[in-house]
């Protein structure tokens, strides 16, 4: 085991120790703990939670399953075999359910290092991927790169042919074998690169920072935190997972080959599922280290008395409860999602409304209620 490796499996059980002292010596909720008023201790309480309790203990997880996929990829390229490329599609798959977990923490060093471009954007550029494996030369550090890297351009290299001897076949007697072989290093390094500074920033310094800007302008922890959840839930799991391959904004036309995990498409739902959990488990606060919701989102919206518009009722229930429906029609979708765009169109319309209505609720109520000015454009409407 590297060093590297050490030191996250350290700090990730150094965050657990604490968890489980704070809640040992605290024996009321985080409801109870917070004042009327939304005050900037609340807000401080929340950013604290949501640092040490789920941002860097999820970076720490995700960490060590890219971890095993960087091991798993050296070994398939050293002997490339059946038995290889299974291990390596399980703990690429293992570390794309992960990610995720992490994708909504787009903000600091996220943001800064624009580690969503780098690690998933799909869907991928098979021409690209195939231009930047005959030049050996590609530089994977400009956006024309991102659309043929990270998990997406793993999907087209493991898992795309008609069969696993195909597969097998452009690593082993390929003319381009090795240049294949040298493209499948390039993007686990590249990805491993992108995730160490984002981890390594949060845990050298910007942690203090975050936690330190307590205010609602915004340059606040809380504005920017609420921006990047609201733009990963809108754009990323309603449009990107759901609206876009269904076609929602344009009549229900179809658009398959944009969906997530084209090329393993009994994988697609469960991210689609997963990433949207993450997000109903965040906005409730549920700690990564153990389990138990602490300040967060809905604490934060009971503090300040937050109402839904139209029914009066509290904001975080309205809220918690439409999170639990879009849980709902996902559920009833499946296995495959490619499949269940054409073969199930009106349950896919309905999963596409509960998340629509999610993103009202997210993007105008929670925020205004927070006064928090959403700041990032999106031209699809809400």
């Amino acid at each position: 085991m590297n060093m590297l490796m050490q030191r996250k499996k350290i700090i990730l059980v150094f965050y657990s120790l604490i968890s489980l002292v704070i809640i040992s010596c605290t024996s009321k909720k985080d409801e109870e703990t917070f004042s009327p008023t939304g005050s900037a201790s609340d807000r401080e309480a929340l950013l604290v939670h949501v640092a040490d309790d789920i941002i860097i203990p999820s970076y720490a997880k995700f960490n060590v399953k890219l971890d095993a996929l960087v091991s798993k990829s050296q070994a398939f390229t050293d002997a490339p075999a059946q038995l290889t490329l299974d291990e390596l599609r399980s703990a690429w798959r293992e570390a794309y359910i992960e990610w995720q977990k992490v994708e909504l923490f787009d903000v600091g060093p996220a943001n800064t290092y624009t580690l969503r471009f780098y690690i998933n954007t799909y869907p991928t550029s098979v021409s690209k991927i195939n231009d930047n494996i005959a030049s050996g030369t590609a530089d994977m550090h400009e956006a024309f790169s991102y659309d043929a890297q990270g998990f997406p351009a793993f999907d087209f290299m493991i898992n795309s042919g008609a069969t696993d001897q195909d597969i097998l076949n452009r690593y082993t007697i390929a003319t381009d074998a090795t240049k294949r072989i040298n493209y499948l290093k390039l993007l686990t390094s590249e990805m491993n690169t992108k995730c160490d500074q984002v981890y390594n920033a949060w845990t050298s310094g910007y942690r203090n920072d975050f936690v330190s800007k307590t205010g609602t302008d915004a340059s606040s922890s809380l504005a920017l935190l609420v921006n990047g959840y609201t733009l990963n839930y809108e754009r990323y799991i309603r449009s990107g997972k759901i609206g876009i391959p269904a076609g929602a904004l344009v009549s229900y036309n179809p658009s398959l080959q944009t969906i997530e995990a084209l090329y393993k498409q009994d994988l697609s739902l469960t991210l689609a599922k997963t990433a949207q959990q993450a997000s109903f488990d965040f906005f409730n606060g549920k700690s990564v280290l153990t389990g138990i919701e602490g300040a967060s989102f809905k604490t934060y919206l009971l503090a300040i008395g937050a109402t839904d518009s139209q029914t009066g009722t509290a904001l975080a229930t309205v809220l918690g409860n439409q999170f639990q429906i879009v849980n709902d029609k996902l559920d009833a979708l499946g296995p495959i999602l490619y499949d269940d765009i054409t073969d199930q169109p009106q349950q896919i319309k309905e999963a596409y409304d509960a998340l629509q209505k999610a993103v009202r609720l997210i993007k105008v109520d929670m925020s205004s209620s927070m006064s928090i000015t959403i700041s990032y454009v999106d031209n699809d409407g809400d």
